[in-house]
């Protein structure tokens, strides 16, 4: 009996959770799905009636014009994020004195929520009281620096708030590549005189190619996801300006009370985030059975 309870406790302690995760997760992603299917508006309907609501989302202007946004927003979010992240962790790699400082710096906006981000940079950006205002006091009547609020620009500053939050981030990733690669072949590449820049460019950024794929799953993942940075930064305005997929769903869910657009939408960006993260886990799985 002492034997069987030895067997059964740890099952006893996860079966909660897994429940919870079975309904909560999967559960509302299958029922998603299925309403995606129905013509429900403000109520959800179960009456099946095929791919109506996804034609509808793939004629619709402002979807079309989210999904613009998400393509534009990912890229240079991916990119400046990585490539500003990677420049702080060379920099750090280089064991400067007040390293234990700066790392601080560059971390602390990780640690603030996206709300807190997008209300920060909502009052820098704004024409009346941050970035313009402050320098037309200098006595620089002509400056101008009003993204927040030009359509042409919006999306641009959406992209300088989200990489001022992930670069951070990113920088922790590749300063813990960049510490973990052997000394020893450094000190050999040194011995030989290869220039430090060669020895980053050939030996050490190659060996850490899982950590660029990881830190791009992740930021490809907050940009698919992003609501609450638009929502604080620009409301997805002026107009539909900085829609995203996400703002998009939820504005026809709890705005229009259209929750079959809503749910179609959201199995889109799900479709999405699939087929990001599953070939990673391809690729992972695949390299641990070689």
């Amino acid at each position: 009996m002492r034997a069987w309870l030895e067997r059964q406790i740890p099952k006893m302690v996860l079966a909660p959770s897994f429940v919870a995760i079975l309904i909560f997760v999967y559960g509302f992603i299958a029922w998603t799905a299925w309403i995606s299917l129905t013509r429900s508006k403000l109520l959800p309907k179960y009456d099946l009636y095929g791919v109506i609501q996804y034609k509808r989302l793939f004629a619709a202007p402002r979807w079309d014009t989210a999904m613009d946004n998400l393509f534009l927003f990912g890229a240079l979010f991916i990119c400046i994020s990585m490539a500003l992240g990677l420049l702080l962790a060379i920099l750090l790699d280089q064991r400067i004195r007040v390293e234990g400082v700066l790392r601080t710096i560059y971390l602390y906006p990780m640690a603030l929520s996206m709300i807190v981000t997008g209300t920060a940079w909502k009052w820098i950006m704004n024409p009346g009281l941050g970035i313009e205002a402050m320098v037309r006091n200098w006595g620089y009547e002509g400056f101008r620096f009003n993204w927040v609020i030009d359509p042409d620009m919006a999306i641009y500053a959406v992209v300088i708030a989200g990489v001022w939050q992930a670069s951070g981030f990113v920088m922790a990733l590749f300063l813990a590549g960049l510490r973990s690669v052997d000394g020893e072949i450094i000190k050999a590449a040194q011995i030989d005189g290869i220039p430090g820049w060669r020895i980053y460019s050939a030996i050490i950024l190659p060996s850490m190619a899982p950590i660029f794929l990881s830190a791009f799953i992740v930021l490809a993942h907050l940009a698919i996801k992003s609501f609450d940075l638009v929502v604080a930064l620009t409301g997805g305005g002026p107009g539909y300006a900085t829609d995203l997929p996400a703002t998009y769903m939820y504005a026809m869910a709890f705005s229009r009370g259209d929750i079959g657009q809503a749910a179609s939408s959201a199995m889109v960006m799900m479709g999405v985030v699939f087929a990001i993260v599953v070939p990673y886990l391809y690729s992972e799985l695949r390299a641990k059975h070689v």
